[in-house]
Protein backbone atom coordinates (compact mmCIF):
# COMPACT_ATOMS: atom_id res chain seq x y z
CA UNK A 1 0.00 0.00 0.00
CA UNK A 2 1.34 3.39 -0.94
CA UNK A 3 1.52 5.93 1.86
CA UNK A 4 0.95 9.51 0.77
CA UNK A 5 3.46 12.03 2.10
CA UNK A 6 1.43 15.09 1.08
CA UNK A 7 -2.29 15.96 0.85
CA UNK A 8 -4.23 15.04 -2.25
CA UNK A 9 -4.72 17.87 -4.73
CA UNK A 10 -7.99 19.75 -4.45
CA UNK A 11 -10.11 18.19 -7.21
CA UNK A 12 -12.36 21.26 -7.44
CA UNK A 13 -9.50 23.65 -7.98
CA UNK A 14 -10.91 25.96 -5.33
CA UNK A 15 -8.76 27.52 -2.69
CA UNK A 16 -9.07 25.83 0.67
CA UNK A 17 -10.07 28.13 3.54
CA UNK A 18 -8.94 27.18 7.03
CA UNK A 19 -11.79 27.36 9.52
CA UNK A 20 -11.74 26.69 13.25
CA UNK A 21 -13.20 23.34 14.21
CA UNK A 22 -16.50 23.77 16.04
CA UNK A 23 -17.29 20.97 18.52
CA UNK A 24 -20.50 19.21 17.38
CA UNK A 25 -22.41 19.98 20.60
CA UNK A 26 -22.00 23.71 20.03
CA UNK A 27 -23.73 23.45 16.66
CA UNK A 28 -26.90 22.54 18.56
CA UNK A 29 -27.13 25.94 20.25
CA UNK A 30 -29.85 28.30 19.02
CA UNK A 31 -32.43 27.95 16.23
CA UNK A 32 -34.94 26.85 18.88
CA UNK A 33 -38.62 26.20 18.07
CA UNK A 34 -41.47 28.63 18.66
CA UNK A 35 -44.66 26.92 19.84
CA UNK A 36 -48.21 28.23 20.03
CA UNK A 37 -50.01 27.51 23.31
CA UNK A 38 -53.81 27.65 23.53
CA UNK A 39 -55.10 27.99 27.09
CA UNK A 40 -58.52 26.85 28.24
CA UNK A 41 -60.76 27.87 29.94
CA UNK A 42 -59.12 31.29 29.56
CA UNK A 43 -59.51 31.11 25.75
CA UNK A 44 -56.13 32.78 25.30
CA UNK A 45 -53.21 32.11 22.96
CA UNK A 46 -49.52 32.96 23.30
CA UNK A 47 -46.31 31.99 21.49
CA UNK A 48 -43.34 30.61 23.44
CA UNK A 49 -39.70 30.23 22.36
CA UNK A 50 -38.55 26.83 23.63
CA UNK A 51 -35.05 27.64 24.89
CA UNK A 52 -34.71 24.55 27.06
CA UNK A 53 -33.94 22.59 23.86
CA UNK A 54 -30.42 24.06 23.91
CA UNK A 55 -27.88 21.33 24.77
CA UNK A 56 -27.31 22.21 28.44
CA UNK A 57 -31.02 22.93 28.92
CA UNK A 58 -31.32 26.72 28.98
CA UNK A 59 -31.23 29.94 26.99
CA UNK A 60 -27.85 30.78 28.54
CA UNK A 61 -26.08 28.44 26.09
CA UNK A 62 -26.48 31.24 23.55
CA UNK A 63 -24.69 33.73 25.80
CA UNK A 64 -21.87 31.33 26.69
CA UNK A 65 -21.15 30.48 23.05
CA UNK A 66 -21.26 34.11 21.90
CA UNK A 67 -19.03 35.45 24.69
CA UNK A 68 -16.41 32.72 24.47
CA UNK A 69 -16.30 32.67 20.67
CA UNK A 70 -15.79 36.44 20.61
CA UNK A 71 -13.10 36.22 23.29
CA UNK A 72 -11.18 33.49 21.42
CA UNK A 73 -11.40 35.29 18.09
CA UNK A 74 -10.07 38.51 19.63
CA UNK A 75 -7.25 36.96 21.65
CA UNK A 76 -8.86 37.66 25.01
CA UNK A 77 -9.20 33.98 25.97
CA UNK A 78 -5.87 32.15 25.92
CA UNK A 79 -5.36 28.36 26.14
CA UNK A 80 -4.28 28.66 29.79
CA UNK A 81 -7.06 31.11 30.75
CA UNK A 82 -9.64 30.18 33.38
CA UNK A 83 -13.17 31.32 32.59
CA UNK A 84 -14.70 33.02 35.64
CA UNK A 85 -18.28 34.13 36.31
CA UNK A 86 -20.79 34.75 39.08
CA UNK A 87 -24.02 32.96 38.24
CA UNK A 88 -27.36 32.01 39.75
CA UNK A 89 -27.02 28.72 37.90
CA UNK A 90 -27.89 28.61 34.21
CA UNK A 91 -25.03 30.80 32.94
CA UNK A 92 -22.65 28.80 35.11
CA UNK A 93 -23.93 25.53 33.64
CA UNK A 94 -23.69 26.89 30.10
CA UNK A 95 -20.17 28.27 30.57
CA UNK A 96 -19.11 24.94 32.08
CA UNK A 97 -20.55 23.04 29.10
CA UNK A 98 -19.17 25.34 26.38
CA UNK A 99 -15.86 25.66 28.21
CA UNK A 100 -15.54 21.88 28.38
CA UNK A 101 -16.28 21.57 24.66
CA UNK A 102 -13.65 24.20 23.84
CA UNK A 103 -11.06 22.79 26.26
CA UNK A 104 -11.01 25.63 28.81
CA UNK A 105 -11.04 25.49 32.59
CA UNK A 106 -14.06 27.16 34.22
CA UNK A 107 -14.67 28.49 37.73
CA UNK A 108 -18.19 29.50 38.79
CA UNK A 109 -19.19 31.55 41.84
CA UNK A 110 -22.72 30.77 43.01
CA UNK A 111 -24.96 31.67 45.93
CA UNK A 112 -25.34 28.98 48.56
CA UNK A 113 -29.11 29.32 48.09
CA UNK A 114 -29.01 27.97 44.50
CA UNK A 115 -30.60 24.57 43.91
CA UNK A 116 -28.37 21.55 44.47
CA UNK A 117 -29.12 20.28 40.95
CA UNK A 118 -27.53 23.39 39.44
CA UNK A 119 -24.43 22.83 41.54
CA UNK A 120 -24.16 19.21 40.40
CA UNK A 121 -24.56 20.12 36.72
CA UNK A 122 -21.74 22.68 36.91
CA UNK A 123 -19.30 20.23 38.47
CA UNK A 124 -20.56 17.45 36.15
CA UNK A 125 -19.10 19.44 33.24
CA UNK A 126 -15.77 19.62 35.09
CA UNK A 127 -15.96 23.22 36.32
CA UNK A 128 -14.82 24.37 39.75
CA UNK A 129 -17.63 25.67 41.95
CA UNK A 130 -17.29 28.23 44.76
CA UNK A 131 -20.35 28.93 46.92
CA UNK A 132 -20.74 32.30 48.64
CA UNK A 133 -23.18 33.52 51.27
CA UNK A 134 -25.72 35.93 49.84
CA UNK A 135 -25.77 39.12 51.88
CA UNK A 136 -26.64 41.70 49.18
CA UNK A 137 -28.05 39.51 46.43
CA UNK A 138 -25.73 38.76 43.54
CA UNK A 139 -23.83 42.01 44.10
CA UNK A 140 -21.85 39.99 46.68
CA UNK A 141 -20.75 37.42 44.10
CA UNK A 142 -20.09 39.98 41.37
CA UNK A 143 -17.76 41.94 43.64
CA UNK A 144 -15.98 38.73 44.64
CA UNK A 145 -15.47 37.78 40.98
CA UNK A 146 -14.02 41.21 40.20
CA UNK A 147 -11.55 40.89 43.09
CA UNK A 148 -10.46 37.44 41.95
CA UNK A 149 -9.98 38.59 38.34
CA UNK A 150 -7.96 41.62 39.45
CA UNK A 151 -5.68 39.43 41.60
CA UNK A 152 -4.97 36.71 39.00
CA UNK A 153 -4.44 37.53 35.28
CA UNK A 154 -5.25 33.93 34.33
CA UNK A 155 -8.93 34.58 34.98
CA UNK A 156 -11.10 35.64 32.05
CA UNK A 157 -14.17 37.26 33.65
CA UNK A 158 -17.17 37.20 31.30
CA UNK A 159 -19.15 39.87 33.26
CA UNK A 160 -22.54 38.65 32.07
CA UNK A 161 -24.46 41.38 33.94
CA UNK A 162 -22.70 44.27 32.18
CA UNK A 163 -21.25 42.79 28.98
CA UNK A 164 -22.91 44.36 25.89
CA UNK A 165 -22.18 41.14 23.97
CA UNK A 166 -24.94 39.57 26.08
CA UNK A 167 -27.60 41.82 24.54
CA UNK A 168 -25.89 41.71 21.14
CA UNK A 169 -26.25 37.93 20.99
CA UNK A 170 -30.01 38.10 21.54
CA UNK A 171 -30.38 40.92 19.03
CA UNK A 172 -28.47 39.01 16.35
CA UNK A 173 -29.94 35.59 17.00
CA UNK A 174 -32.89 35.14 19.40
CA UNK A 175 -34.71 38.25 18.23
CA UNK A 176 -34.16 37.54 14.55
CA UNK A 177 -35.32 33.96 14.98
CA UNK A 178 -38.55 35.22 16.55
CA UNK A 179 -39.09 37.61 13.63
CA UNK A 180 -38.56 34.81 11.12
CA UNK A 181 -40.83 32.39 12.98
CA UNK A 182 -43.67 34.92 13.30
CA UNK A 183 -43.10 36.43 9.84
CA UNK A 184 -42.45 39.71 11.58
CA UNK A 185 -45.85 39.83 13.25
CA UNK A 186 -45.10 40.44 16.93
CA UNK A 187 -47.32 42.77 18.93
CA UNK A 188 -45.80 42.27 22.38
CA UNK A 189 -42.71 40.57 23.80
CA UNK A 190 -42.83 39.48 27.45
CA UNK A 191 -39.78 38.38 29.42
CA UNK A 192 -38.27 38.42 32.86
CA UNK A 193 -34.79 39.73 33.49
CA UNK A 194 -31.76 38.33 35.26
CA UNK A 195 -28.86 39.95 33.43
CA UNK A 196 -31.28 41.88 31.21
CA UNK A 197 -29.58 40.54 28.07
CA UNK A 198 -32.61 38.73 26.63
CA UNK A 199 -35.05 41.58 27.27
CA UNK A 200 -32.64 44.19 25.89
CA UNK A 201 -31.36 42.26 22.87
CA UNK A 202 -34.69 40.84 21.68
CA UNK A 203 -36.33 44.26 22.04
CA UNK A 204 -33.62 45.77 19.81
CA UNK A 205 -34.26 43.24 17.05
CA UNK A 206 -38.05 43.47 17.26
CA UNK A 207 -38.12 47.27 17.33
CA UNK A 208 -35.70 47.47 14.44
CA UNK A 209 -38.36 45.62 12.41
CA UNK A 210 -41.35 47.37 14.02
CA UNK A 211 -40.87 50.41 16.30
CA UNK A 212 -44.39 49.92 17.71
CA UNK A 213 -43.64 46.54 19.33
CA UNK A 214 -44.52 46.57 23.02
CA UNK A 215 -42.02 45.29 25.60
CA UNK A 216 -43.28 43.94 28.93
CA UNK A 217 -40.88 43.13 31.78
CA UNK A 218 -41.90 40.29 34.07
CA UNK A 219 -40.51 40.50 37.60
CA UNK A 220 -41.23 38.73 40.88
CA UNK A 221 -43.99 40.46 42.84
CA UNK A 222 -41.80 40.02 45.94
CA UNK A 223 -38.92 41.93 44.27
CA UNK A 224 -40.51 44.29 41.74
CA UNK A 225 -37.53 46.62 41.55
CA UNK A 226 -38.48 48.18 38.21
CA UNK A 227 -41.72 49.21 39.91
CA UNK A 228 -39.78 50.86 42.74
CA UNK A 229 -40.07 48.05 45.29
CA UNK A 230 -37.20 47.03 47.53
CA UNK A 231 -35.60 43.65 46.71
CA UNK A 232 -36.92 40.79 48.81
CA UNK A 233 -36.75 37.00 48.86
CA UNK A 234 -38.53 35.11 46.09
CA UNK A 235 -38.27 31.63 44.57
CA UNK A 236 -38.14 32.40 40.83
CA UNK A 237 -34.49 31.43 40.42
CA UNK A 238 -32.46 33.28 37.79
CA UNK A 239 -34.68 36.39 37.85
CA UNK A 240 -34.25 39.69 39.74
CA UNK A 241 -31.02 39.06 41.60
CA UNK A 242 -31.33 41.99 44.00
CA UNK A 243 -30.49 44.87 41.64
CA UNK A 244 -31.48 46.31 38.27
CA UNK A 245 -28.76 45.11 35.86
CA UNK A 246 -26.79 47.67 33.82
CA UNK A 247 -27.95 46.03 30.57
CA UNK A 248 -31.49 47.28 31.28
CA UNK A 249 -30.45 50.91 31.73
CA UNK A 250 -31.93 52.97 28.92
CA UNK A 251 -34.13 50.14 27.59
CA UNK A 252 -37.66 51.34 26.78
CA UNK A 253 -40.04 49.11 28.74
CA UNK A 254 -43.72 49.74 28.07
CA UNK A 255 -45.17 47.81 30.99
CA UNK A 256 -44.16 45.76 34.03
CA UNK A 257 -45.96 42.60 35.13
CA UNK A 258 -45.27 41.37 38.69
CA UNK A 259 -45.80 37.63 39.25
CA UNK A 260 -45.88 35.88 42.63
CA UNK A 261 -43.44 33.02 43.14
CA UNK A 262 -46.30 30.65 43.96
CA UNK A 263 -48.05 31.52 40.67
CA UNK A 264 -44.83 30.98 38.72
CA UNK A 265 -44.38 27.48 40.14
CA UNK A 266 -48.05 26.63 39.69
CA UNK A 267 -47.90 27.62 36.02
CA UNK A 268 -44.71 25.60 35.48
CA UNK A 269 -46.54 22.54 36.80
CA UNK A 270 -49.56 23.34 34.62
CA UNK A 271 -47.35 23.59 31.52
CA UNK A 272 -46.02 20.11 32.26
CA UNK A 273 -49.43 18.53 32.82
CA UNK A 274 -51.42 20.26 30.08
CA UNK A 275 -48.78 20.79 27.39
CA UNK A 276 -46.00 18.32 28.20
CA UNK A 277 -43.51 21.18 28.62
CA UNK A 278 -41.09 20.46 31.47
CA UNK A 279 -39.94 23.95 32.46
CA UNK A 280 -38.63 25.85 35.44
CA UNK A 281 -40.30 28.60 37.53
CA UNK A 282 -39.02 31.53 35.45
CA UNK A 283 -40.72 30.02 32.39
CA UNK A 284 -43.91 29.67 34.41
CA UNK A 285 -43.64 33.31 35.47
CA UNK A 286 -43.10 34.44 31.87
CA UNK A 287 -46.22 32.56 30.76
CA UNK A 288 -48.34 34.02 33.57
CA UNK A 289 -47.22 37.52 32.55
CA UNK A 290 -47.79 36.76 28.85
CA UNK A 291 -51.32 35.47 29.48
CA UNK A 292 -52.24 38.52 31.54
CA UNK A 293 -50.90 40.70 28.73
CA UNK A 294 -52.78 38.73 26.05
CA UNK A 295 -56.03 39.11 28.02
CA UNK A 296 -55.79 42.90 27.60
CA UNK A 297 -55.10 42.80 23.84
CA UNK A 298 -57.16 42.05 20.73
CA UNK A 299 -57.52 38.34 19.88
CA UNK A 300 -55.24 38.55 16.85
CA UNK A 301 -52.33 40.20 18.71
CA UNK A 302 -49.25 37.97 18.81
CA UNK A 303 -47.71 37.81 22.28
CA UNK A 304 -44.31 36.09 22.47
CA UNK A 305 -42.45 34.94 25.57
CA UNK A 306 -39.53 32.70 26.55
CA UNK A 307 -39.40 29.23 28.09
CA UNK A 308 -36.00 29.69 29.70
CA UNK A 309 -34.93 26.31 31.06
CA UNK A 310 -35.85 22.74 32.01
CA UNK A 311 -37.46 21.69 35.27
CA UNK A 312 -34.94 18.97 36.11
CA UNK A 313 -32.62 21.48 37.80
CA UNK A 314 -35.31 22.32 40.37
CA UNK A 315 -36.17 18.87 41.78
CA UNK A 316 -35.14 19.91 45.28
CA UNK A 317 -37.13 23.17 45.23
CA UNK A 318 -40.76 24.10 45.87
CA UNK A 319 -41.50 23.48 42.19
CA UNK A 320 -41.51 19.75 42.99
CA UNK A 321 -42.22 20.03 46.71
CA UNK A 322 -44.80 22.81 47.06
CA UNK A 323 -46.73 23.66 50.21
CA UNK A 324 -50.10 21.89 50.14
CA UNK A 325 -52.10 25.11 49.70
CA UNK A 326 -49.95 26.18 46.76
CA UNK A 327 -50.18 22.76 45.12
CA UNK A 328 -53.95 22.69 45.32
CA UNK A 329 -54.54 26.28 44.14
CA UNK A 330 -54.89 27.32 40.50
CA UNK A 331 -52.64 29.95 39.00
CA UNK A 332 -53.98 33.44 39.60
CA UNK A 333 -53.96 35.11 36.19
Amino acid sequence: MQILSRPLANPTGRRRVSRPIVPPVLRLIGRTPLVTLHFQPENLKIHAKVEFTNPSGSIKDRLALHLLTHARENGLLQPDSVILECSSGNTGISLAMVGAALGHRVKILMSDTASVERRHLITHFGADLHLFQTTRGYVTGIELAEKMAAADPRFFLTRQFANPLNAEDHALHTGREILAQTRGRVHTFVSGYGTGGTLHGVSLALRDANPDVQIVAMEPAEAAMLSGEMPCCHSIEGVAGGFVPPLLHGVKIDAREPVRSADASAMARRLAREFGLCVGPSSGANVVAALRTAARLPRNANVVTILCDRADRYCSTRLFNPPTAEFESRTDL
